[in-house]
């Protein structure tokens, strides 16, 4: 009487251990696939992050050259408009505060913001100076060199856009795999966070108006 009943009670372990280990794979598997899937995703974010910051250190290189031709060019009026003088003033200022805060990633929010905020003012700051520059010196418009820069900084304006709508995708795929269950489980484990989100004003949207 009691072998049947060792019988029925070892195939109960039996197939308990088997449930077990079958659950347990499923999870190993379902783990192994949302790791790798955060950490793909994390990496497009990263990368997209580095090409906005190439294009804002661009911004950053041509700026001060611009600034240069308009100097070289003013020396030879017989005016210095004060407005482009306090417009500069203000330009260098922004772009001071910007150049100090390189190196913000996403991973760092309270950064990433104050780093997002330099650049969208020194987007500002440069959009008062060009204007200042434009009704100051209406012939500066035949100076290559200047038109050149022109060009370069629209241009540089555009990618910068272009970028963060790149940026702003890979956060938006990578924070969905961080908050949808079960791939919020796995983020939590493994210590990913959501990204925040790239949001400049709407100014800073723009590309700086200098056609004359």
């Amino acid at each position: 009487m009691n072998q049947p009943v060792q019988q029925k009670k070892s195939a109960t372990k039996w197939i308990v251990l088997a449930v077990v280990l079958v659950a347990a794979f499923v999870l190993l598997g379902g783990g192994c696939s949302s790791y790798n899937g955060l950490v793909t995703a994390e990496q497009d974010v990263d990368n997209a992050w580095a090409k906005v910051q190439v294009q804002y250190q661009r911004r950053l290189d041509l700026i001060p050259n611009l600034v240069e031709t308009v100097k070289g060019y003013a020396a030879h009026e017989s005016e210095t408009f004060e407005s482009v003088t306090r417009a500069r003033a203000g330009l260098s200022e922004a772009y001071n505060a910007a150049d100090s805060l390189k190196g913000a990633t996403p991973g760092d929010a309270a950064a990433f913001e104050r780093y997002n905020a330099s650049q969208a003012q020194l987007g500002r700051a440069f959009n008062v100076y060009v204007n200042a520059v434009r009704e100051a010196y209406p012939d500066l418009k035949a100076n290559t060199q200047f038109e050149d820069l022109q060009e370069q900084l629209e241009g540089t304006e555009n990618r910068i856009a272009t970028e963060r709508g790149y940026y702003t995708d890979a956060v938006k795929t990578y924070n969905l795999k961080v908050k949808r269950f079960p791939g919020n489980i796995f983020a939590s484990f493994f210590g990913f966070d959501a990204k925040p989100q790239f949001e400049a004003d709407s100014e800073a949207q723009s590309a700086p108006k200098v056609q004359f």
